[in-house]
């Protein structure tokens, strides 16, 4: 699989992926809405042998108190779900952690299935001293350094960008 930043031509077939790989628009309208609010600091696609876009992650920045440098969110990563189960959507998650490591990015923080998010090393964000925004279990809000110690000095509560209010 190809991974790419994605461009503006991408947009449907993003939105038509995450659409159908959450079953639902709510996750593919956050993602324009991010983007038409300029709240995306990296969107990448991977693409099938075929040439077609078959997975997205997209990362924007959130406020997280105390953190030593610039911290983003996960969220949405979507896959196909004629290429679940295949690693793709794995594969995109570890390149796009590599390059934002590379980028000086200190931290990212995710609401998802701890025992999918563990693999990549996130640890659940209370560990950090931080809590979501959003009424959820602790366990699923999770947090990975990037730079080791970038969250020591965590402490409060996690805020995304205001186009996440809207889920």
């Amino acid at each position: 699989m190809l991974i790419r930043a994605a461009n503006h031509c991408d947009a449907p077939r993003i939105h038509a992926i995450t659409a159908a790989a959450f079953g639902q628009v709510a996750e593919a309208d956050l993602i324009d809405a991010l983007v038409h609010g300029g709240h995306v600091t990296m969107s990448l696609v991977g693409v099938g042998e075929s040439g077609d876009i078959v997975a997205h992650v997209l990362f924007s920045p959130v406020e997280c108190p105390g953190a030593d440098g610039e911290v983003l969110g996960l969220a949405p990563i979507a896959v196909d779900p004629a290429w679940q189960n295949q690693g793709r959507g794995a594969a995109l998650v570890r390149e796009a952690l590599r390059q934002l490591q590379q980028d000086g990015i200190a931290a990212v923080v995710v609401l998802g299935d701890p025992a999918y998010y563990q693999r990549f090393g996130f640890v659940p964000a209370s560990r950090f001293g931080l809590s979501c925004a959003y009424d959820v279990p602790h366990e699923y809000f999770m947090a990975l350094e990037l730079i080791p110690g970038a969250l020591a000095g965590g402490n409060g509560v996690v805020i995304y960008a205001p186009e996440f209010a809207a889920l």
